[in-house]
């Protein structure tokens, strides 16, 4: 409701009367005097900022006809107070006169903010033409101020429009939080105490941390906003939980947050919703534990609420999203422990992670799977029973994929299990060297080494080598990697490749006319592991004609 002006001056004017009337009122009072003091004080604040406000703005409305009702209280509980003996005893009567005084703060502080943005907005509306993005921005302004002032009610409505606008387009995300809806999110998180309004509150700022560009603001709120969705995840709702899990997969990717979490017994409760929430509940739960098991801070939390035991039954039942994440979350918390490894395989990974694997909606949520694959074959124990699980075709296949990622995590996965005599023999009949041979040339260089160190291990097997013979892109390719010049890429890969075929003529004739030994003398000076024996080998062979030169 809007008032009109004649009433907008009659609710002023009676506030500027009844101040003064307080003022005048205030010196007579015998009870309490340093009180009514220090409200007298309040009143001259409330007197400049009653001056200040543009009073037939919509939000003043509330508050204008809200400190009428306390100036009133207050003008009478003075006059009681002229007494030495107020009639309703000293002790209620003080408790009285507090709580008008704790009112005039809130006013006070009411005005204050009304003052600061009613007055960016009329500056606004005083142009003719206003932009759809500056209604946006006034519109998310006046639903800030809103949630700063007035009753629980008015602040409930206000959450609802909130919600609606931030739920439009990402981009009312990214002007709600420009106007500072988050510090503003927080504060009320704090404050309310109606279940209902928390559930909404977590609900806008679980919105906000979706929007990557505004997941910044949300972790510059640091453990105030932490702590707050502990207490969610504590005693909330089924859905605030929920939207708690949501920030909180958007907080605890920060190390100091993540152990803060773990020590304040967030694991538990997490876990807890992993067994009893809703399958989106479980997933987002299991999102927010694989950020937590990132850091080494945390593993002695996970350990001590058998947690592998739980996130093993989401990775066997569980949605994909949450399959996927409780393989990621498995791969952290098993990749420096042997122990573990070997428990996850005795409790029967492998067959929750082939269900996960024939059924993902695309390649790239395979990449988990293979890095945990990659993971177990760390420990020598488990490669033969990978290669007997029937997954050696499954890494093959996916070695040619369109995703950088997982052929990246494939090649590494090949790496780990050449150690293995039959596993090579294996990765070679099922076709895994023209896919490495391939990745070879592929633009990163983390694709590079990958297939590099892959090919160094399968090609000690005989029968891999002279697979690789017949593929004409083979030598010229792995020759290229000897260039030291490439960054970040172990020349030592490429020169083992190499070694595993010097046996062959046709192979050493092929590396020269590719120039390696130019390469290899680098190598060499730069004391590459095998370069001096292979620059020796085939630079001999070249010397003494054994083939021509190119």
């Amino acid at each position: 409701m809007k008032l009109s002006e004649n009433e907008a001056d009659v609710v002023e004017a009676s506030n500027l009367q009844l101040i003064q009337s307080l003022v005048t009122s205030i010196p007579n009072t015998l009870s309490f005097k340093g009180k009514w003091s220090l409200i007298q004080t309040k009143l001259s604040d409330l007197k400049s900022h009653l001056s200040d406000l543009i009073p037939d703005t919509p939000l003043s409305v509330d508050i204008l006809r809200s400190l009428s009702h306390t100036l009133s209280q207050a003008l009478s509980l003075s006059l009681i107070c002229h007494s030495l003996n107020p009639p309703s005893g000293k002790l209620k009567t003080q408790n009285d006169v507090d709580s008008i005084s704790a009112k005039l703060d809130t006013h006070i502080k009411d005005l204050e903010i009304l003052i600061k943005n009613s007055g960016d907005n009329n500056i606004v509306t005083q142009n003719d033409v206003v932009s759809k993005r500056e209604s946006l921005r006034m519109e998310s302004r006046n639903l800030i101020t809103r949630l700063q002032i007035g009753s629980t009610q008015s602040k409930n409505t206000a959450l609802d429009e909130l919600l609606r606008l931030l739920q439009q387009d990402d981009k009312h995300v990214l002007i709600a939080v420009a106007q500072g809806v988050v510090p503003v999110l927080v504060r009320l998180l704090d404050c309310t105490s109606t279940p209902e309004m928390k559930e909404k509150t977590v609900t806008a700022l679980a919105k906000v941390s979706t929007v990557d560009s505004s997941k910044h603001v949300l972790i510059a709120e640091g453990l105030m906003l932490l702590n707050h969705l502990m207490r969610v995840l504590e005693s909330g709702s089924g859905f605030a939980k929920e939207k708690a899990c949501v920030v909180l997969k958007c907080l605890s990717s920060i190390k100091d947050n993540a152990r803060a979490i773990g020590s304040r017994g967030g694991i538990a409760v997490l876990l807890e919703i992993c067994e009893c929430g809703t399958p989106y509940s479980q997933a987002i739960a299991v999102g927010v534990l694989v950020n937590l098991s990132g850091f080494s801070d945390t593993y002695e939390n996970f350990m001590e609420e058998d947690a592998v035991s739980v996130i093993l039954g989401v990775a066997s039942s569980g949605t994909v999203l949450a399959q996927e994440y409780s393989f990621s979350c498995l791969s952290n918390l098993i990749k420096d422990d042997d122990n573990l490894k070997l428990l996850v395989y005795k409790k029967g990974v492998f067959d929750s992670l082939k269900t996960f694997w024939d059924s993902a909606p695309g390649v790239s949520n395979l990449e988990v799977a293979v890095e945990f694959l990659k993971i177990l074959a760390y420990d020598e124990r488990l490669v033969e029973c990978i290669v007997s699980a029937d997954f050696v075709p499954r890494i093959v296949s996916v070695l040619s994929c369109g995703v950088l990622g997982v052929r990246v995590q494939a090649a590494k996965a090949v790496f780990r299990l050449g150690v293995n005599a039959k596993a090579r023999k294996e990765l070679g009949e099922f076709g895994c060297i023209p896919p490495l041979i391939a990745m070879l040339d592929g633009k990163a260089v983390e694709e590079k080494l990958a297939a590099a160190k892959a090919l160094s291990v399968i090609l000690i097997c005989s029968g891999n080598t002279r697979i690789f013979k017949k593929e004409q892109r083979g030598i010229v390719s792995v020759v290229q990697l000897l260039d030291p010049s490439i960054p970040n890429l172990d020349n030592k890969y490429p020169v083992a490749i190499l070694m595993c075929l010097i046996h062959s003529k046709k192979c050493r004739k092929q590396m020269v006319n590719s120039g390696a030994l130019l390469y290899l003398q680098k190598l060499v000076e730069m004391e590459v592991d095998g370069a001096k024996k292979l620059h020796e080998t085939i630079g001999r062979g070249k010397l003494f004609g054994v083939f021509a030169r190119p």
